[in-house]
């Protein structure tokens, strides 16, 4: 299996993803948590709690995806580890997915997604730290998102009795799952916060087209614009006088490349 087959299987098997997490009318299916009382407290709609419990629930589809393809999969050891999950086939390559979650803005925005760190392991291929396997020996790189609406107005401090299931609202709603190459969908800024991270393209099409601004351009310039990213702070403490490029457009000028 080669990476554009890898991917291509991804897709297909994304495209069925929906019923796993979402009923017929496009909510969640998860209602909150239960204590042994019986009692359920609604889901917050932070991010990484949300993010999580769709870990849990697409879990046994990707079981299911690596069964039906004659891969092996892979964990990641801890939770700051890349990727999420490694696949491997029978000739011993590997496939890194990492499982994404973000909400729309409006109808053509995200939040955005971060889609790993510039530093460390991305930039020092042959090393193991806080990565499964050696960033350099996987065939490939992808990114399974999934794009949801909060619902508003769920009052978070409500507490109900399993009796009232049916009638509890989900936090979240209308799914919608995309599959790509990470550099296809990679912006060419840094995540949200003070995060050494890759940052996502906004744009909902973007996203699930995979046509980030690196997209005609390739996944090694990709890899030669982020492996030499600078923030401020790491400009200064190499003791540069200002970063050599900050955007997509000041690194084609930095090396000389037309635009």
């Amino acid at each position: 299996m080669d990476k554009f087959e890898f991917l291509t299987a991804l897709q297909n098997e994304a495209s069925y993803f929906n019923d796993a997490v979402s009923t017929r009318q496009g909510d969640w299916v998860v209602k909150g948590f239960i204590d042994v009382a019986r009692n359920i407290y609604t889901i917050s709609t932070d991010t990484k709690v949300v993010s999580k419990i769709m870990e849990l629930l697409l879990f046994p589809r990707l079981v299911q995806f690596a069964g039906k393809y004659d891969l092996k999969l892979h964990l990641a050891q801890y939770q700051n580890f890349y990727p999420d999950i490694t696949f491997v086939d029978s000739e011993d390559q590997l496939f890194a997915l990492d499982l994404k979650t973000t909400y729309r803005i409006n109808e053509k925005r995200v939040n955005g997604l971060t889609l790993g760190a510039f530093t460390g392991y991305f930039r020092n291929r042959a090393s193991s730290k806080n990565v499964a396997f050696p960033y350099g020996r996987y065939a490939g790189h992808y990114v399974l998102g999934v794009i949801y609406s909060q619902v508003p107005g769920i009052d978070e401090r409500q507490v109900h009795r399993l009796e009232q299931l049916e009638s509890i609202s989900s936090v979240i709603a209308d799914f919608q799952f995309f599959a790509q190459e990470k550099y296809r969908i990679a912006s060419d800024r840094p995540g949200t916060g003070n995060t050494k991270n890759i940052g996502s393209v906004t744009e909902i099409e973007a996203l699930t087209n995979g046509t980030g601004p690196f997209a005609s351009l390739g996944e090694d310039l990709f890899n030669d614009y982020w492996m030499y990213y600078l923030t401020n702070d790491m400009a200064r403490a190499v003791e540069l006088p200002k970063r050599p490029y900050t955007n997509l457009k000041t690194y084609m000028a930095y090396k000389g490349l037309a635009t």
